[in-house]
């Protein structure tokens, strides 16, 4: 009995001991933390604004996910939807933002890369269903898109904006 207590017993003192590492901030905050953000157009501008150059621009061929994976773990642990405006991309850091734009019509859709693929040669990105759909190409399968990196997400966000920005339309 004592065997199988003493386990136990030092995983909770474990516990015990970790819950003391947080910050004063952070105890204060609690379960205050806000919840995650979605993004207007005003703060798409700061993030990226047409002057800035983004650090990676690849053209190529998307593909979308979604029904198969939903409720399954992206690579960075985040819960997959196939309802956020998400992404997989083979190197892009995780999380990060990119702007992916389908060139046929110019539509484009803010993402929050946050998992690994496409594994379908040929291809250089898989959007969630909700990006693919905002970009008009659920039917079709895959569209050419341009992808924009804009750096890193905020790591507590847990979804990009669900708005999709048409360059031509931007104050």
């Amino acid at each position: 009995m004592i065997k199988r207590a003493a386990p136990l017993a030092l995983s909770l003192f474990g516990l015990a001991a970790l819950s003391g590492c947080a910050s004063e901030a952070e105890r204060e905050a609690g379960d205050a933390r806000p919840a995650a953000r979605v993004f207007s157009p005003p703060v798409y501008e700061a993030i990226a604004p047409e002057n800035d150059t983004p650090r990676v621009v690849e053209t190529g061929l998307a593909s979308w996910y979604g029904p198969g994976f939903h409720g399954n773990l992206t690579a960075n642990g985040e819960i997959f939807s196939q309802h956020d405006m998400s992404a997989a991309h083979p190197s892009l850091p995780l999380p990060s933002l990119a702007r992916v734009t389908r060139i046929d019509t110019g539509e484009s859709v803010l993402v929050r890369i946050n998992d690994r693929g496409p594994f379908v040669e040929g291809r250089v990105i898989d959007l969630s269903r909700a990006a693919a759909d905002a970009l008009g190409f659920i039917d079709d399968g895959v569209a050419e898109v341009r992808i924009e990196a804009l750096g890193p997400a905020d790591a507590a966000d847990r979804a990009a904006p669900p708005e999709f920005f048409n360059p031509a339309e931007r104050p």
